[in-house]
């Protein structure tokens, strides 16, 4: 069984789980997850994007990259604007929607980036897929904000910044990665409540770092990448 976590187009993604699979697929908007994660050894699977283009530049914290700098419609006051740049530890109010019948308001914070160690790859048998990579580890919180119970939903749509803008490659895992949980909210996920996640952002060599974060959920997920949210 495989799972695959898409933005925009991907023309050819590679899924390895037990059967070492290959997919080919298209894209997928929202905050949907594609399947549940299962019990046992994890499986993984890199994906990359059909294009990596280079984030535009960036506005400081607070200010909006998008042209008329305004938050998306229906958003609650405060709302992070498309495109804008936050500080790492620095909370971005953002609409959430999860699924069709789930909407909230959630408090979004990338606390930190933290580099690993090649060897940790080792664990989700990627083999040379990832041979030179180097994972990092995008530490975030949720909170809550809302007074909609967002139990059971998952709140993905987290990638890594390379220097020069560009998306780092990402890994969907099925299973547990103890290096990186990446969890559904807990039952009784009611206003006030938080909970820490983490995505897993794959830098191509030693040499590059991922240096911050983007989140690309919905209402985020536009073709033009000024409508994310950053990290930095």
């Amino acid at each position: 069984m495989s799972t695959i976590r898409m933005k925009r187009t991907t023309l050819g993604v590679i899924g390895l789980t037990a059967a070492a699979a290959l997919s080919l697929t298209g894209c997928k908007n929202g905050n949907e997850e594609a399947g549940p994660a299962q019990s046992g050894s994890p499986a993984a699977q890199p994906s990359q994007s059909s294009d990596q283009p280079g984030t535009p530049a960036a506005p400081s914290a607070g200010t909006s990259g998008g042209a008329d700098g305004a938050a998306p419609g229906g958003a609650p006051a405060g709302a992070a604007k498309p495109g804008q740049t936050f500080k790492i530890g620095e909370a971005a109010t953002v609409p959430f929607t999860y699924d069709s019948d789930t909407k909230g308001t959630i408090a979004l914070t990338v606390t930190a980036v933290e580099q690993g160690q090649a060897a940790d790859l080792d664990a989700l048998k990627l083999g040379d897929k990832v041979k030179g990579m180097v994972p990092y580890y995008i530490r975030y919180t949720v909170k809550n904000v809302g007074t909609t119970n967002l139990e059971y939903a998952s709140v993905g749509h987290i990638k890594g910044l390379l220097p020069d803008g560009s998306e780092a490659q990402d890994v969907s895992v099925i299973g547990k990665f103890e290096k990186c949980k990446d969890d559904s909210l807990p039952g009784g996920f009611t206003g006030g409540k938080t909970q820490t996640s983490c995505a897993i952002a794959l830098a191509p060599s030693a040499q590059t770092k991922v240096v911050g974060a983007e989140y690309w959920g919905d209402p985020y997920n536009n073709l033009n990448d000024s409508k994310s949210l950053y990290w930095k």
